[in-house]
């Protein structure tokens, strides 16, 4: 090394140094988001914080978050003496940036903490939230998350201001370092914008819901910051859908959330220095620091936006659509040059006071998400029934800020805590719970002499329990929705067989007192336990009883829509062509279900041998046992015999190097398995003459995860 030296450690933006191995072949599949979060990063490993919640004062811990929402400190005051505005929009950000198409984002994981979400320009100053919350997470400790610390933290200041909220539940377990699997956009600067194909606002890029890079939800200026209300509607409908909000609850949240708080923008934003990330170290982990003047109370810019929305901004009350609905509203620039609505000839009343001097008064604002509410005919006819109902809107938004703050958290089994509501809602896909004392060997019988193929149980059992996504919880194979509409008709769980594996199990459900959920799970059980003896081996498969059936009743059909396969590569399966590589759809599944690589690789050979795939099509199916759980798969897949050739887009001829014969056929999801540097080697010890016995207790461990996944009755 030179006199100067160079640091080891390899830094995201080393320029002089080593590169990682992505940089060097982008290309190359990512296994990454496979590892995050491995236990070696949690302080806590082996910690049961579920169990440890319980044990938490609620009373004390809400009280002393109530006496914080007006205790103020000097180095960040807070609005009207009350840190309740704040709050909410720290709460809010942590929630909203959940997604239904996927599952991903949302307050469950404390993520806020983390790049990048900490440094998202929407999420300016939200760092003095945190660190004003850090004094009570510091009291109680590990029984109290940070994830369920921010969402608690919004809806006691909701509570504090006059709001009766509808519940809560804690649970929420912390991650402890940056998530990898969460696609927020290929934008490579903040607030840019790629996400539409031309003018079409119904184009937003899949499974993104924010409009820009940066963005919790759309431009409160306007569409790329040109204020239009009825086409700032068009992406506040789109946004808060991926949300899995409806209209209603999407007016009710809007308004709930400018009922209270300001937006800030008092000031020039070229003044701020850089994000939390950004900062050097002497800023203690804060960042937006104005360096040329106070940058705290009325001088504070966060979204260059200026103004409170109602005019008593620390209560609940119906002032949002009193001001909204009963003023003519104009465009004006705001101090730091954004366009915001203020009002026309407003009476001196109904202005809100400065936050620091009450004798002064300042105009309200509306941003164009605002006017939408009032110039979109369908907002405008629910904003009407709000103003003239102000008990209804409270009950809806409490409701939907209940939704907002808790769709990540997964059915009603993972609620825990004083004041989870009793009321069972649809969004929690509730499912009854099913019987324990069935008789599991008679039922076995009954299945095994029923004249279906190992094939046929086991590829129903994965299709029911495949829908599992661990980003929210949902789906799985309890609650037997497979057969219901719309999973009854999907494409991918191949309709017409499923009724013929369905006619046959139902009744052997009904005869033994068992869900049909129950008995699904069984015969894939029994269908591996036939492959596993067929390849002379005695290794049981554990299946614990207690799923459910779920009715259509309680079942939101295009809810579930979302949850429909694209793709599955453990089946070998793609609804059709996309512009991701197969091999990248079936990481995605992976990482959605939980698994490992290793299990990954483990379940794609095993699932192979067993003829599961899609249709009976025979790529990937490298055995003449079919039916038998042995490694053929890995055998002949890490096999230089064979020399592998392209046939189509995505699909090869395995051919023998000697004869220059085919002798089987291959997708890219197979073939990854050979090629990729650490799924091959994943293959070769599968493949080793010593691991023939332990292929099959880890395939039988991993079928195993992924039908209990949804579990939460059982033990962890």
């Amino acid at each position: 090394m030179s006199s100067q030296g160079k640091c080891p450690v390899m830094h995201g933006a080393n320029t002089t140094g080593s590169t990682t191995n992505t940089e060097w072949w982008p290309n190359n599949l990512n296994l990454d988001i496979l590892h995050q979060h491995d236990v070696k990063t949690d302080p806590l490993r082996g910690f049961d914080y579920r169990e440890a919640v319980k044990s938490l004062d609620v009373a004390a811990l809400k009280a002393d978050l109530t006496r914080l929402m007006t205790d103020s400190q000097d180095w960040w005051p807070a609005d009207w003496g009350h840190y309740g505005g704040l709050m909410i929009r720290m709460a809010w950000h942590a929630a909203g940036t959940y997604r239904v198409a996927d599952g991903r984002g949302g307050g469950g994981t404390g993520n806020q903490r983390f790049a990048p979400l900490n440094s998202w320009p929407d999420n300016a100053n939200l760092d003095k939230a945190r660190r004003l919350l850090w004094p009570i997470k510091k009291k109680y400790g590990n029984r109290l998350s940070w994830a369920d610390l921010i969402i608690l933290a919004g809806n006691v200041a909701y509570e504090s201001m006059g709001l009766k909220t509808f519940g809560f539940s804690f649970g929420r377990e912390d991650i402890w370092h940056p998530e990898k699997d969460i696609y927020w956009g290929s934008e490579k600067e903040w607030l840019a914008s790629s996400r539409y194909e031309g003018e079409d606002r119904d184009a937003l890029e899949n499974p993104l819901a924010a409009v820009q890079m940066g963005l919790i939800y759309v431009n409160p200026e306007g569409v790329g910051g040109k204020p239009d209300p009825l086409r700032t509607a068009q992406d506040v409908r789109l946004t808060f859908a991926r949300m899995a909000m409806d209209d209603e609850e999407t007016v009710a949240l809007t308004a709930g959330g400018h009922t209270v708080g300001k937006a800030h923008g008092n000031g020039s934003a070229a003044d701020l220095g850089p994000a939390p990330e950004g900062e050097d170290v002497a800023a203690q982990g804060l960042g937006w620091l104005n360096k040329k003047g106070r940058g705290i109370g009325r001088d504070t810019v966060t979204s260059g936006i200026e103004g409170a929305w109602t005019t008593y901004p620390t209560k609940w009350d119906n002032g949002y659509f009193q001001l909204l609905l009963g003023y003519d509203w104009e465009l004006k620039k705001s101090p730091a040059g954004a366009w915001q609505w203020e009002p026309v000839d407003i009476r001196e009343e109904d202005k809100p006071v400065d936050i620091e001097d009450p004798s002064i008064r300042y105009n309200p604002m509306m941003t164009d998400a605002d006017m939408a509410m009032k110039m979109d005919p369908a907002y405008r006819r629910i904003s009407e029934r709000f103003h003239k109902d102000p008990a209804y809107f409270t009950d809806v938004f409490a409701r939907a800020w209940f939704k907002l703050t808790h769709r990540d958290l997964g059915p009603k089994s993972r609620y825990t805590g004083p004041e989870v509501p009793k009321e069972d809602l649809i969004w929690q896909d509730p499912v009854p719970t099913g019987a324990m004392d069935i008789d599991i060997d008679a039922i076995k019988s009954k299945i095994a002499g029923s004249g279906l193929s190992i094939a046929d149980l086991v590829s129903t059992a994965w299709d029911s329990a495949r829908t599992f996504r661990g980003s929210d919880h949902r789906g799985g194979a309890n609650g037997a929705r497979i057969r219901l509409a719309p999973q009854k008709d999907w494409v991918g769980n191949e309709p017409a067989r499923l009724q013929k594996v369905l006619a046959v199990l139902g009744p052997i459900a009904e005869a033994h007192g068992a869900s049909l959920a129950d008995v699904i799970v069984l015969a894939g059980t029994v269908g591996l336990e036939q492959s596993i003896k067929a390849a002379g081996h005695d290794i049981p498969v554990p299946f614990s009883p207690g799923r459910g059936d779920a009715s259509a009743a309680q079942t939101d059909a295009a809810s579930f829509a979302v949850l429909e396969p694209l793709a599955d590569g453990f089946r070998n399966w793609q609804k059709q062509d996309y512009v991701v590589k197969p091999e990248e759809m079936l990481l995605d599944r992976a990482q959605l279900m939980g698994l490992t690589a290793r299990e990954m690789t483990v379940l794609v050979g095993g699932m192979r041998v067993l003829g599961t795939n899609h249709g009976g099509t025979r790529h990937g199916v490298f055995t003449e046992r079919v039916g038998q759980l042995t490694p053929d798969f890995f055998t002949t897949l890490t096999d230089m015999a064979y020399t592998w050739k392209p046939t189509g887009k995505d699909s090869y001829d395995i051919v023998e190097r000697r004869s220059g014969q085919n002798r089987y056929t291959a997708t890219r999801v197979d073939l990854v398995f050979g090629s990729n540097s650490i799924l091959r080697a994943y293959a070769e010890f599968y493949a080793q003459d010593d691991n023939r016995e332990r292929f099959v207790c880890d395939f039988v461990a991993a079928w195993t995860k992924v039908m209990e996944a949804d579990r939460y009755d059982l033990p962890r």
